[in-house]
């Protein structure tokens, strides 16, 4: 299996696009990692939600909700920059589903500073799907796209 990483600083209250979907969709992913960091670590007190989406976002919030299919990860953040002995907080969970389109990934700060990035590094598996497994993968995107 061929791992493909990306990273970015992403603004709070904004959406990022990784461009991974093909001509064919013979190719799929799935979330083998993901971490993050506040962009001024260790220098303020922060906290943020950042989710993987399926589909694209038309609002960012800090809402997360396991029920929503489209939902591939979410990830909590929370740095006290008074405390020397845990200043980070931080939990990540993500959904072992595989996909074979553009993924989305949102950043909502929940702290009062306002207005810091996040920075987030995501690692996919990456593996060809069979003729099943990319037809399960596609309608699955359509119908939730549809279903918004």
């Amino acid at each position: 299996m061929t791992i493909r990483s990306f990273r970015g600083l992403i603004a709070n209250n904004s959406v990022d696009t990784i461009h991974l979907s093909t001509n064919t969709g013979s190719t799929g992913y799935r979330i083998s990692k993901m971490s993050l960091i506040n962009k001024n670590a260790g220098d303020v007190d922060y906290s943020a939600v950042v989710k993987v989406y399926s589909i694209p976002q038309t609002t960012v919030d800090n809402d997360i909700d396991f029920s929503d299919q489209t939902l591939l990860a979410v990830g909590y953040i929370s740095t006290d920059a008074s405390s020397t002995q845990s200043p980070d907080d931080i939990i990540i969970i993500f959904d072992n589903v595989k996909f074979n389109q553009d993924i989305y990934v949102t950043c909502k700060e929940t702290s009062a500073s306002g207005g810091d990035s996040c920075n987030y590094y995501i690692e996919l598996e990456q593996g060809k799907l069979s003729l099943d497994e990319n037809t399960v993968a596609t309608l699955k995107d359509i119908r939730n796209i549809k279903g918004r």
